[in-house]
């Protein structure tokens, strides 16, 4: 037997100990959490009541770490994470930016405690009011790797430059939508009376089983359809999304629907006004109750409770209170605010899009199943709202209002809650707000397939024809 020279040995046993050594360092890299993944983690580490990788990144000196650029400028939104310190009942603030294009930064904080209050000179000062909000950031990026983590997690952490700079657009956007959705609340309100109301006493069969199909056979088909097509394993906020939509109430739209549709609009209107008001509990109570078990989530129930009370109930009272005492202007002003919520929802849908463009290139999330579960949805749900109304006994003339008053949602509300909200949801590829604005596209597709429906499936009786009739010649 031929032995090699010890030296040869010894070089091809270092030799493989650097390989080894450079593997080691390439499977690391390669393991690096992606934004999605570091975001998740970030969030589940917060749950520690002992804080370890808060304490580490709070002490971590950038002095002695790898800057990945000298400066640069991008896009993003701040957040932040309630997380604790070590003490008992102890917590603080931990701040990192989640990029347009999705990768996470890790805000690196001065010290000094006072650099962070409002209206001093340092890039960091005010930072807590940018929390949620579209910015522009300026930063040095440095890259450092956790010793003490299994794998050595990366962290990308940024050290500001300047003040992160809210963009005018960003802030015009939230501005618009909020201004729109409490004018087209506001012009719902003009056109209700106490008598729109008291119709759950003059057609209590229609006032029970409309709202019956709208906070419950829709939400329950939403729950059933997203997860026979996996969404609630795969894809969870596109499943709340699904919830969210079905537990929004019926718009304006319905009540325009219901008047091609030879349908009782006078019933059409009064459920879009009741079930308005129902939503400020049943919307957030469903979103709780079907996505209660998703994994490491949680609704933010009370904020949903408050913004609905904000921009829905309190300037549907408001309109009401102006059709009480100014009926002649409320009157006049009606079209003007009913054009205003058409703009609201054309204006969220494209807007929205328009900045989303991004989410059409990502067909293993927004695929083909993805638009056909949503136009099943809405479609699905004026079918079942109708075969539940005749089942019960319900006219054809009040079936076709309830069917499409399930069906039609309020759309523009369903956006800006998952806009106001996805931050805080944790909504990482803003699927809520996309998923409802799709929707707002598809159900007027369906309405008008129901509509050609109707006479075929739903026949009106002379006494109807003539009830619609006398409707529309009021009107």
């Amino acid at each position: 037997m031929r032995f090699g020279c010890p030296r040869s040995v010894l070089f091809r046993t270092l030799l493989l100990v650097v390989l080894l050594g450079f593997a080691g360092e390439a499977g690391a890299a390669a393991t690096e959490l992606s934004g999605e993944d570091m975001y998740r983690h970030l969030v589940e580490a917060a749950k520690d009541n002992n804080g370890e990788l808060f304490q580490r990144l709070g002490a971590v000196d950038l002095s002695g770490t790898a800057p990945q650029s000298e400066s640069f400028t991008f896009d993003g939104y701040l957040r932040n994470l309630d997380v604790p310190t070590g003490k008992a009942g102890d917590s603080r603030d931990f701040y990192f930016v989640r990029s347009v294009t999705g990768e996470i930064y890790v805000l690196d904080l001065p010290q000094d405690a006072s650099a962070l209050e409002p209206g001093g000179d340092s890039p960091y000062s005010g930072i807590a009011g940018m929390v949620g909000k579209k910015n522009r950031f300026t930063a040095t990026k440095h890259v450092w790797v956790d010793g003490q983590t299994a794998g050595g997690a990366v962290y990308h952490l940024i050290v500001l430059e300047a003040k992160p700079e809210r963009l005018l657009v960003d802030r015009l956007f939230f501005v618009a939508i909020v201004l729109l959705l409490f004018l087209t609340m506001v012009g719902m309100g003009l056109t209700l009376t106490p008598k729109d109301f008291a119709l759950v006493f003059k057609k209590p069969q229609g006032m029970l089983v409309g709202p019956l199909c709208q906070f419950g056979l829709l939400p329950l088909l939403a729950m059933g359809v997203g997860r026979v097509f996996g969404f609630y394993e795969t894809y969870p906020f596109i499943f709340l999304g699904l919830i969210l939509i079905a537990s929004s109430p019926g718009g304006v739209t319905s009540n325009l629907m219901t008047y091609f549709g030879k349908g009782d609009v006078a019933l059409s209107v009064s459920l879009t006004a009741v079930c308005t008001v129902l939503a400020l509990f049943f919307t957030p109570l469903l979103l709780q109750a079907y996505g209660s078990n998703i994994p490491d989530f949680s609704i933010p129930v009370m904020e949903v409770f408050k913004t609905m009370l904000v921009l829905v109930v309190v300037p549907l009272f408001v309109g009401m209170l102006v059709r009480w005492k100014a009926e002649s202007f409320a009157r006049k002003a009606e079209k003007t605010f009913a054009l205003i919520g058409i703009f609201a929802l054309l204006f969220l849908i494209v807007v929205g899009i328009w900045t989303n463009l991004d989410k059409f290139a990502d067909t293993a999330r927004y695929g083909v199943s993805f638009y056909a579960v949503i136009f099943l949805l809405t479609f699905a749900g004026m079918v079942a709202a109708a075969l539940v109304a005749k089942l019960l006994r319900v006219k054809n003339y009040q079936v076709r209002a309830i069917s499409l008053e399930c069906g039609l949602r309020n759309a523009s509300l369903a956006m800006t809650i998952a806009l106001l909200l996805q931050d805080q949801m944790g909504d990482f590829y803003s699927s809520m707000f996309f998923t409802s604005g799709i929707f707002g596209l598809w159900m007027y597709v369906a309405g008008v397939l129901t509509i050609y429906l109707f006479p075929k499936v739903l026949p009106l009786s002379k006494e109807e024809l003539a009830s619609h009739q006398k409707a529309r010649s009021a009107s």
